[in-house]
């Protein structure tokens, strides 16, 4: 009797490497999908509805890794079968909202290919930890989350990474210092109402507050809340995916490298800050088993009811879902 190749690697020592499988291979995905390979987290797997198009991007990614010295496999399709055993793997499938499309009309769409990612996910690789990075993200936390059937540990929405970022890199432009010595945060939900933390920003240690009034910290908080729409503006046809792409792998690599990570993420949260069974934006700490705990932080009046708010905004969210049946 021949043994298989998994049979015979077990006994020759060799580990199989860790597979990140990216679900979409539009800008944000094909992106994602570099920095992963790059970033050297494990083999890459590139899922599309458009197989040729995954495949090719795939092939042209896997093809640099000599140039660029990484060694990541990196194979396309879009045969859900190519995914199966992923340790990570990041959902961001779904339509831009386009012009005479509703809010409805884009909730309901993207709904529906969430849904569809997240059970073959969990089909192929029951044991992965599942990052959404599909809008609107907090309502597709929750889609993928009831579609999968996995634990709260292992749905995790990126958004507030992303947030935090945008509000790190306008605090850095205001002071005029490396984005690398700002420290800072986001919380709520991934739209306009979430909550950028300014009392808990650090500049070199510097509390932010002795470093800017409060009309210029008012105006980088408003900034942070339509950085994305910003973004949109200014590309005029498409919207951003170098920043999303990139936040989406700093949780991938916690993950993979079991960092025990404190950062900002859309979780189901259990009671935390009052709330049951809602995935809202927090401070969470993220390892080998994906979620791994959620810090309590201490908020003002002002925080709290900004915080509520942006929670009340997912709720109506989830709410929609339900009354569209998506």
């Amino acid at each position: 009797m021949t043994q298989s190749n998994t049979q015979v690697g077990i006994q020759l020592g060799i580990q199989r490497r860790p597979k990140i499988s990216v679900i979409g291979a539009g800008f944000v995905g094909s992106t994602c999908a570099h920095w992963a390979a790059s970033k050297e987290l494990g083999d890459i797997v590139l899922i599309d509805i458009n197989g040729d198009s995954a495949k090719g991007k795939a092939l042209d990614l896997f093809e640099a890794s000599p140039v660029e010295g990484f060694d990541s496999r990196v194979v396309g399709g879009s045969d859900y079968s190519l995914t199966k055993d992923s340790d990570v793997v990041v959902i961001t499938a779904g339509l831009p909202r386009k012009p005479g499309m509703s809010r409805d009309d884009l909730l309901a769409t993207n709904a529906k290919i969430v849904r569809e990612c997240a059970v073959q996910v969990a089909k192929y690789s029951p044991h992965a930890v599942l990052i959404v990075v599909s809008n609107p993200l907090d309502a597709m936390c929750h889609v993928a989350f009831e579609a999968s059937g996995f634990p709260r540990e292992r749905v995790i929405g990126m958004a507030g990474v992303l947030d935090s970022a945008r509000f790190r890199s306008f605090i850095a432009m205001e002071c005029n210092v490396s984005v690398e010595d700002v420290q800072a945060f986001v919380f709520g939900g991934h739209g306009d109402t979430m909550v950028p933390m300014p009392r808990y920003v650090t500049v070199g240690g510097i509390p932010l507050m002795q470093m800017l009034t409060k009309d210029r910290i008012d105006a980088i908080v408003d900034r942070t809340r339509k950085g994305g729409a910003e973004i949109v503006e200014l590309l005029k046809t498409g919207s951003a995916y170098y920043a999303p792409a990139a936040s989406a792998v700093q949780m991938l690599e916690a993950k993979k490298k079991k960092k025990k990570r404190i950062l900002p993420c859309a979780v189901l949260l259990d009671g935390e800050y009052g709330i049951k069974g809602l995935f809202v934006g927090v401070l969470a700490k993220l390892g080998v088993k994906g979620l791994e705990g959620v810090p309590a932080l201490e908020m003002n009046a002002e925080e709290r009811a900004m915080f509520d708010k942006s929670a009340d905004a997912v709720r109506g969210l989830v709410s929609d879902l339900k009354r569209l049946g998506a």
